[in-house]
């Protein structure tokens, strides 16, 4: 037999199953569920559904009002409590009805015997009522011997002696019979009160047993509620501290936003001060070439400057000893005499 924690059990996984399929909380009816699960009344799919429609309108409703991981995580402590809570309960409520169960069995045997013993009685009955007709059979015979005494009397009076003292033993036997009957039916009567007022003892004690289980139980459904009390007022406390840090991180995102600014220019100015190093780098590579080219072609002038100033001393020397060429007198005459000092200049 399927026991109704199951089918409460199961009305909720197949509750979360529908709705994780695309359906909306407030579509699920009792005839979705029964077909899903094909178990238990249609009353307890409906109180259970009632429940946890209850429960998943709570908890969007905290998740709208909580930010996301604060909700997550308290979903999360949400579902583990009432998992915890559902087993512990379960668990209790199996112990009571083994027990129940077994009280039920002990009755059920001392039923059995209640009716082995009446069925005893019946018997005992039946055999009294089997010696009765049987001592309607012996009167009767005992009337037919009368009536032969009676006709004998007149042929024998040993013979109407002898029937009569027949008839006093068998009156005598079935006064016997009668009282052991009786007797039996008494010690039986006697048995059967003795042990009906075991059975009722028996069944003072499961009764009272089971009331005990019943406080138990009630006792417990009331610790549960103790316990789901504390827990919604963690939840509120948890919720009230959740909104004190959700107003103090507000102004933590306002800096890091400024400090996100700030950091953007930052690494802007940064990228334009390296393109513009890039650029004054390739400007100073540039000006140390250029710089280079005019070294080489200022030595190199330098140097013809040199040569000329070499040959131009050596010709006003030979100018000046008479020896200049001919071809040069020819050309134009020697040059004007240098200064003394000419010579030594660069």
């Amino acid at each position: 037999m399927t026991r109704i924690s199951d089918t409460r059990q199961r009305t909720r996984e197949a509750a979360t199953k529908i709705v994780a399929a695309g359906r909306r909380p407030h579509e699920l009816t009792v005839d979705l569920i029964y077909a899903e699960i094909r178990q238990g009344s249609r009353t307890t799919i409906n109180d259970e559904l009632k429940l946890w429609k209850d429960e998943q309108t709570k908890v969007d409703a905290l998740a709208e009002s909580l930010p996301a991981p604060v909700a997550s995580a308290m979903q999360a402590a949400w579902a583990v409590a009432v998992e915890y809570g559902e087993k512990a309960f379960e668990q209790r409520r199996d112990e009571i009805e083994a027990e129940m169960a077994a009280a039920l069995d002990r009755a059920t045997v001392a039923e059995a015997l209640l009716q082995d013993l009446r069925a005893e009685v019946s018997a005992l009955t039946a055999q009294a009522e089997a010696g009765r007709s049987e001592l309607a059979v012996v009167r009767q015979e005992l009337s037919g011997a009368r009536e032969l005494g009676q006709a004998a009397t007149q042929r024998a009076g040993r013979a109407a002696e002898q029937a009569a003292a027949e008839r006093v033993e068998a009156e005598r036997q079935i006064q016997a019979v009668r009282e052991e009957g009786e007797r039996r039916l008494q010690q039986l009567h006697a048995a059967l009160a003795e042990k009906e007022a075991r059975l009722r003892d028996d069944l003072a004690r499961a009764t009272e047993r089971l009331e005990g289980v019943q406080r138990h139980v009630l006792l417990q459904v009331s610790e549960a509620r103790e316990a789901q009390r504390r827990a919604e007022e963690q939840l509120a406390k948890a919720v009230q501290r959740s909104e004190r840090l959700a107003a103090e991180l507000e102004p933590l995102r306002t800096q890091v936003t400024a400090m996100d600014t700030q950091l953007t220019r930052a690494t802007l100015d940064q990228a334009a001060m390296q393109a513009e190093a890039t650029q004054l780098k390739a400007e100073r590579d540039e000006a140390r070439l250029l710089l280079a080219n005019s070294t080489g072609r200022l030595q190199s002038a330098a140097q013809q400057m040199m040569e000329l100033n070499a040959r131009f001393g050596a010709l006003s020397a030979l100018q000046a000893r008479g020896k200049l060429p001919r071809r040069l007198r020819r050309a134009g005459g020697a040059p004007a005499a240098a200064p003394p000092d000419a010579a030594d200049k660069p």
